[in-house]
């Protein structure tokens, strides 16, 4: 499918943005109908870390499977079956079986889930490899200097 949106212009003055256009056609091919269940927060608890907090009364455990697949967090739910021969008058405890995804950036990691008074807890750190940290590069005056392949420096 081709997207209606012509990206080249962003490409003059951006550096690394290739998933861009993808993630911009996921969100239009998002079903309107799974978007409000399960209800969820993303919370940003620090400058790098991340929570997302899921509503999944009535789910245990081994009812709720969280996988990363690439840059996909894929958060899915499946009550079991307890053979359950109960009527109800009223059902407003939604069980139905979910599959929520989230796009995660580049060297975001999930760090651990826990299950809470109903409330799904994941945590999500970002780990920045030290040679994508800031760092400043010093300008030099004088004679040029040669960058050698064991990292010297050394006049030209």
């Amino acid at each position: 499918m081709r997207s209606a949106f012509d990206f080249s212009p962003l490409y003059r003055s951006t550096i690394g943005f290739d998933r861009l256009p993808g993630l911009l056609e996921s969100v239009a091919r998002l079903d309107e109908s799974s978007l409000g269940y399960p209800p969820y927060n993303i919370e940003k608890q620090d400058e790098e870390s991340y929570r997302i907090t899921m509503a999944v009364a009535g789910f245990a455990e081994g009812d709720l499977d969280i996988q990363v697949r690439g840059q996909t967090l894929v958060v899915s739910g499946r009550m079991g079956d307890d053979g359950d021969d109960r009527t109800y008058l009223h059902r407003g405890i939604a069980g139905r079986a979910f599959q929520r995804s989230f796009e995660i950036a580049d060297h975001v990691k999930v760090t651990g889930a826990r299950l809470e008074n109903g409330l799904l807890h994941i945590d999500l750190v970002r780990e920045l490899p030290e040679e994508m940290k800031p760092r400043r590069i010093e300008i030099g005056t004088g004679p040029a200097f040669k960058q050698v392949t064991d990292g010297t420096k050394k006049a030209a």
